[in-house]
């Protein structure tokens, strides 16, 4: 029986080198360019990758299946890839880092941070500006998926009220409600931070714009750790310009890096940060992808199996 072929496609080698192959039950060849890739890919049956060049799908005619390194899958949903080709994520890893971040970030705002640490520059003694509680706060989650439910739990232990937004606005224990993406606006008039978290697909493109900021209170806090693409970048610009919400944390953009001149580089009431929210390790990757490896070889059914229709 002739082995099945997979490429893994980064830059890192633990990528590769962490993967637990059954004896004789693939072959295994690595790339970390494009020019690299471009001879592999021909008889590669699994793809192991992280925002493989969409061109040279054109070459692989004999891919079956593509795992994903990553939390997005909107790189990897192109037209290119070959209609039978299964796409698989990586759930159950991102979540309990974004949900440090976010909780970080919030606390960041309630604590006065900036506030105090400008005040050491200036060696003021500040002690008339007095912090604020997370405890009370009102989260609301745009998109709560796995990992919108591990901040939800982050959230909720510290006292926040966590309310959700999803498709079809079905219950699910870590938020006090949750709306369906038609009453957005009811959700997003509540909270005192709205996290950002769908996937980018023709739907979600700019869903964040004019409307739903016009629905944000003028003290609430946007945080966007989807896509960049998801919120309506000039419209929350404008925004932020003139304070319409307090300010917003933006670790996702629409052009990556943020270039120098982007002039959400100088708002005072703007965190950047470049897309580290959720990052990828090999260590934490490496076990879903064995744990699907070792059933690919078997012929058993694919875990995480990601709906192309639905992009996500």
């Amino acid at each position: 029986m002739t082995r099945p072929t997979v490429l893994v496609y980064h830059a890192d080698p633990r990528y590769a080198e962490l993967m637990r192959v059954p004896k004789r039950g693939a072959l295994v060849r690595t790339a970390a360019t494009p020019r690299e890739a471009v001879e592999p890919i021909s008889e590669a049956e699994i793809l192991y990758a992280w925002k493989f060049p969409p061109q040279l799908y054109a070459k692989a005619g004999r891919l079956k299946w593509l795992q994903v390194m990553g939390a997005g899958v909107d790189w990897a949903l192109v037209p290119e890839l070959p209609a039978g080709v299964q796409v698989t994520r990586a759930p159950g890893i991102f979540g309990p880092w974004m949900a440090e971040y976010v909780i970080a970030w919030c606390s960041w705002v309630t604590q006065r941070m900036r506030v105090y640490r400008d005040a050491q520059r200036q060696r003021r003694w500040l002690d008339h500006v007095l912090p604020d509680r997370l405890f009370g706060k009102t989260l609301t989650i745009v998109g709560l998926g796995d990992i919108g439910r591990d901040i939800a739990r982050a959230a909720r232990g510290l006292g926040m009220r966590v309310l959700g937004v999803t498709r079809r606005g079905r219950p699910v224990r870590e938020a006090a409600r949750v709306y369906p993406v038609s009453s957005m606006a009811r959700a997003l008039g509540e909270a005192d931070f709205v996290v950002v978290l769908l996937p980018l697909t023709t739907e979600t493109r700019g869903i964040i714009g004019a409307a739903a900021l016009d629905a944000m209170k003028p003290s609430a806090w946007l945080i966007n750790i989807a896509r960049g693409a998801v919120v309506d970048e000039a419209v929350l610009l404008a925004a932020l310009e003139r304070r319409q919400i307090a300010g917003a944390v933006l670790d996702v953009f629409d052009r990556e890096p943020l270039p120098p001149s982007h002039p959400l580089w100088k708002l005072d009431n703007v965190v950047v940060t470049p897309h580290i929210s959720g990052p990828s390790t090999p260590d934490e990757i490496a076990p879903v992808f064995n744990d699907n490896l070792v059933r690919y070889l078997a012929g058993r059914p694919l875990r995480h199996v990601v709906d192309r229709e639905r992009g996500y």
